[in-house]
């Protein structure tokens, strides 16, 4: 099948939605699908205010017609409610062809830690967004949430970990005093870093990762190592070193570091929020609690092994067949195109 994916979220950012969509697309082909990928790699972009590693495309409806009207694709997913993503919507609304969206990230209240745009108005307009669609993807962990907003019709998008990468590693060498508790992902507002920055934790505490907060956090804590990005082989290492995962996050939808924590077989600590308790079973892969060092100290006592069988329940294979299944297709005329085209 021909499959065109558009998505503002793409490399050199890191993060959950990345990770997804590329793993997603490396599978499709893997299976013998035929996929066009749409992402401001490919047009004119800017840097993203105050989040510069995000690139922002210049290109216009019209130019995303003519790349889709010569594809001819027999299914457009649009992954992202950046400019690329309305872009490709205003195309696909032009030219009849039905198509799907996702929902990853908590962008209204993001964008009102930085801006003071009321939550009402930024939902709404996501509503508006989505509302074109056949059918909306989102993870299991947020569903409800969004039917409750008046989103629809919406239905599951899981995710999955390569378990071949994130394994344990008995004999790591750590040159640092244990226990380590270390967090993994965006250094950025949303996460909630501070919170586990601030706790009076035993042994030490490690930063893996960049973001906009970084510098800023890395002179706050000098006792907290801050590695940076790390990637592939080298980021796996370090995951697989800790004795702890801390996710002070409470806005993340999902939580995809969490199953690659687990597939290291590192227990992980979090507060009782949407993405952790769809994912940790407590005291078997993890420990919730709404005092998050309360929570860092009981993980300590729980099974690498339990962690690990946990996350072997999740695979990219099994994703991407229910992503696959989700697709609006188009044949000569869709089916539901004419219906998606008087929606939104």
């Amino acid at each position: 099948m021909k499959i065109c994916i558009a998505t503002d979220a793409w490399h050199p950012q890191i993060n959950g939605v990345v990770t997804t969509l590329q793993r997603t697309v490396d599978t499709l082909r893997g299976w013998g699908h035929d996929v066009l990928t749409l992402t401001p790699d490919g047009f004119r972009s800017v840097a993203c205010p105050t989040y510069p590693e995000i690139r922002l495309s210049l290109t216009s409806p019209v130019a995303i017609r003519r790349l889709l009207d010569q594809w001819q694709p027999e299914a457009v997913h649009i992954a992202t409610e950046g400019p690329l993503g309305w872009a490709t919507r205003a195309a696909c609304r032009r030219l009849g062809l039905a198509f799907t969206t996702s929902y990853h990230t908590r962008f209204p209240e993001y964008v009102r830690m930085r801006f003071p745009v009321p939550l009402s108005l930024s939902y709404g307009l996501l509503k508006h967004f989505h509302g074109a669609a056949c059918r909306t993807m989102a993870a299991p962990t947020i569903i409800d949430e969004l039917r409750d907003r008046g989103f629809a019709p919406l239905v599951p998008w899981s995710r999955g970990v390569d378990t071949a990468l994130f394994r344990p590693r008995p004999g790591l060498p750590v040159d640092c005093q244990r226990p380590l508790f270390i967090y993994v992902g965006r250094v950025a507002p949303e996460k909630n870093l501070p919170a586990f920055l601030d706790l009076d934790l035993p042994g030490k505490k490690w930063v893996i990762g960049d973001g906009p907060e970084y510098s800023r956090l890395r002179r706050a804590y000098p006792l907290v190592r801050f590695t940076g990005a790390q990637h592939g082989e080298q980021l796996a290492r370090l995951m697989a070193a800790a004795d702890v995962f801390v996710f002070p996050s409470l806005t993340d939808t999902f939580g995809l570091v969490l199953l690659e924590a687990n597939a290291c077989g590192v227990p992980v600590a979090a507060y009782p929020v949407t993405g952790p308790r769809h994912l940790i079973r407590e005291g078997i892969n993890g420990c919730l609690d709404a005092d998050l060092g309360r929570a860092a100290l009981r993980a300590l006592t729980l099974s690498r092994t339990a962690c690990r069988e946990m996350a072997a329940r999740y695979s990219w294979e099994a994703c991407t067949r229910q992503f696959l299944g989700n697709l609006a297709i188009n044949h000569a005329i869709a089916p539901c195109s004419q219906a998606c085209a008087v929606r939104g």
